[in-house]
């Protein structure tokens, strides 16, 4: 199936309950994207769903309006009370996005949502979720931490979604998620949906131990990439990049850059002399407090901070519109993660520019990344013009992070209050 920017299914001949259109009209959605199409249908007859489509194609949008429908539309004992659904992401950015287009879709539904993430946020999470929550979403971590607490029980989860699944094998939280799946009412008493760029083997074997026989849905672009992303790669010395990084960011109208790095330091190295020639920068890295990191994402998706510099912490999950140049400083180590990175441009159907740059350090991973996207990457001899001296680095200042609260918070007495109304549509706003 071709992954053009839309179908022509419409959201309105799905019977979605009356307040997710409302939410998606003012939204301004009107048809689904091909994963949406295919997978919606199927969830929203409480099917158990494993889907694969590439980044920025609205996964999210598909698990989100299945599940609030599904918690709209079902009647619930008046004993029992929520979280009625867990979304697992594995980053905090992740969950981030994913609770702003909960947010977003479920404006007139009444439901609560809370985002519950690492780093940030403690007593605020725990005092949402006491008050009452419909819908959680967050990563595995801060969600055991909670549950171990008693702030939130699990035997009332009607709905589960695992988003990136595959990512969560690469940052090691499948136990943790197996953890939370356990103490869950079994899988054929709720709805489960897993979605994916890759549905690989460990992840259908996660799938297939987890959920009620899915349907599995593989939305096949004609390319692995976007099809609307300009690729081109440069061979370059390790020395000569911060030359022709200079020279292709003097020379090319960039809007809204992400040139990404495999280490923290390349990031704080890269971005020292783009501050130090005259380009406004900043670091987005694992390490960065989420605060600010909240604070950097907000200024560069309202196109006050022109470029980011990423580890690959903001290569998925993040919906940054407007990106015209995605620029591989380093290339990644795994085939996949280059899809990923470029997938931060041409979302939604746009256009957009990637742009690699092959030293010696990391060209060895280009030959997998060719393989993996089944095309070879157009590559071009630097022109000695862009080959510029740059200025001398500015110095980057980490501040020192704050103490954390790991949370020795009692447990609560009694079960969270329900959040939203499920029984009936709200008259409004």
């Amino acid at each position: 199936m071709k992954n053009d920017a839309l179908t022509d299914v419409r959201f309105d001949s799905l019977g979605l309950t009356p307040s997710l259109l409302d939410g998606l009209e003012e939204a301004g959605f009107t048809y689904c994207t091909p994963i949406q199409a295919a997978t919606l249908p199927l969830a929203l007859k409480g099917r158990d769903v494993a889907g694969q489509a590439q980044t920025g194609t609205g996964k999210s949008a598909a698990f989100l309006l299945a599940t609030m429908h599904y918690l709209m539309e079902t009647p619930v004992e008046e004993d029992k009370r929520g979280p009625w659904s867990i979304m697992l992401a594995p980053t905090r950015e992740l969950a981030l996005q994913i609770h702003k287009d909960a947010e977003l879709l479920g404006r007139f539904t009444g439901l609560k949502c809370v985002a519950v993430y690492g780093g940030t946020g403690y007593d605020s999470q725990r005092q949402s979720l006491q008050a009452g929550v419909d819908i959680i979403i967050g990563t595995p971590g801060r969600i055991i931490d909670f549950y171990k607490q008693g702030i939130f029980r699990l035997d009332n989860i009607e709905v589960v979604v695992l988003d990136e699944a595959d990512r969560m094998f690469d940052l090691g939280f499948i136990s943790d998620i197996r953890y939370l799946l356990r103490r869950m009412p079994p899988a054929h008493e709720r709805i489960n949906m897993l979605y994916s760029a890759t549905l690989s083997h460990r992840v259908m074997e996660l799938a297939y131990e987890h959920m009620n026989e899915p349907e599995v849905v593989r939305i096949e672009p004609e390319q692995v990439t976007a099809d609307k992303v300009s690729q081109i790669l440069y061979h370059v010395s390790k020395e000569e990049k911060i030359r022709l990084l200079i020279g292709l960011l003097q020379r090319q109208e960039m809007t809204r850059t992400i040139i990404f790095v495999n280490t923290k330091r390349a990031a704080d190295n890269v971005t020292g002399y783009l501050l130090g020639n005259d380009f406004d920068a900043a670091v987005l890295s694992g390490d960065i407090p989420q605060n600010k990191r909240e604070a950097l994402l907000k200024r560069f998706q309202n196109g006050e901070l022109p470029i980011l510099v990423a580890t690959d912490v903001a290569a998925r999950g993040l919906h940054i519109p407007e990106v015209s140049h995605v620029i591989n400083f380093d290339l990644p180590q795994e085939a996949e993660d280059y899809v990923h990175r470029i997938g931060r441009t041409a979302r939604a159907g746009a256009a957009g520019d990637a742009i690699s740059l092959a030293c010696d350090e990391y060209v060895y991973s280009l030959p997998d990344i060719e393989a993996y996207i089944d095309q070879k990457i157009p590559t071009e001899v630097p022109d000695p013009e862009l080959m510029v001296e740059p200025k001398p680095p500015k110095r980057i200042r980490r501040a020192a992070p704050a103490g954390g609260r790991h949370g020795r918070g009692k447990p609560r007495s009694g079960g969270p209050r329900r959040g939203g109304s499920r029984r009936t549509q709200p008259d409004g706003g």
